[in-house]
């Protein structure tokens, strides 16, 4: 029986530290970790490389990250404290972050594990945030050229990623080969231009594919056949925590699952849209970033 394919995600792990009335509430979180535990979660062997202090913090990211079914690369360790977001809720349930984060990567470590995957995925913070985002974008790049699957969600915090996000994030998208982002993303990026449009510029770029989350109206996807649209699945919403992150790890293991999707085939993006936007509900009518197994999703789709 041949193997499944394997998905190296690359990015931050973190403690989302969610204000609530009556005390705060920590939750695993870091934007490429809630991939890495959404892509397990779908039955998709996933290695995590990150950055993990040797505290309780850390022991208990990387608890959730190997309960999910994906494991956490030895390199990720180290001696100081794990990463933390203050989240503070909207009324509409999405949140606001205040980060006390520091990103450092193994050049080396990322190389090796980057050569041995059949899918490569960074994005949000790990792309932007020095020293480690050159190293997650040279790791990109090289994955690319070697004919690896690249995907990237840039997951713009503006808090963090200085006053032009943009020639970082077009340099991640020319290495990928499916972009994800967000409708905010996308004003964050390209103020003022419209969806499509936006899409066709990244697209431009080199992806073979470009999505982007709309919230409430769906996602909107473009690929070698045109536009495809969904709408969302309609639940009554817990938090907005982890819901693109759900979205991007549905969409990797589509790429996985389904050959048809690369090949430009218009019913195939629309499936994997599909997926995804039940895959993203289903984790907003939760509390934190808990994304839904493989089965849940099916039930649902």
């Amino acid at each position: 029986m041949t193997s499944r394919p394997s998905v190296l995600v690359i990015g931050e792990a973190l403690i989302d530290i969610v204000e609530r009335e009556g005390g705060d509430v920590e939750f695993v979180g870091g934007s490429p970790a809630n991939v890495a535990v959404g892509i397990a979660r779908q039955d998709v062997p996933a290695t995590l490389l990150t950055r993990l202090g040797r505290d309780d913090r850390g022991r208990r990211i990387a608890d959730q990250v190997g309960a999910s079914g994906a494991s956490v690369h030895d390199a990720s360790w180290t001696d100081a404290a794990t990463s933390t977001a203050r989240a503070r809720l909207r009324a509409d349930g999405s949140a606001a972050y205040e980060f006390d984060i520091v990103w450092e990567l193994d050049a080396e470590a990322a190389a090796e594990a980057a050569a041995t995957a059949s899918l490569v995925h960074s994005g949000s913070i790990a792309l932007f945030l020095q020293p480690g985002g050159e190293v997650a974008l040279s790791t990109l790049g090289r994955a690319r050229q070697a004919g690896t699957i690249v995907t990237v969600d840039p997951n713009v915090r503006p808090a963090l990623v200085g006053a032009d996000p943009l020639p970082v994030a077009e340099r991640a998208f020319a290495a990928a080969t499916l972009v994800k982002l967000s409708d905010e993303d996308a004003e964050a990026l390209y103020p003022g231009v419209p969806a499509a449009q936006v899409l066709e510029t990244i697209a431009a770029l080199g992806p073979r594919i470009v999505v982007m989350t709309r919230g409430g109206e769906g996602a909107l996807g473009l690929g070698a056949s045109g536009l495809v649209e969904v709408a969302p699945l309609a639940v009554e919403v817990a938090d907005t925590i982890g819901a693109g992150d759900a979205f991007m790890a549905s969409l990797i293991t589509s790429l996985v699952d389904d050959a048809d999707l690369l090949a430009g085939d218009a019913a195939a993006l629309q499936r994997a849209l599909r997926r995804a936007a039940v895959t993203a509900g289903i984790t907003v009518s939760r509390e934190g970033a808990d994304p839904p197994v493989r089965s849940e999703v099916d039930a649902a789709v």
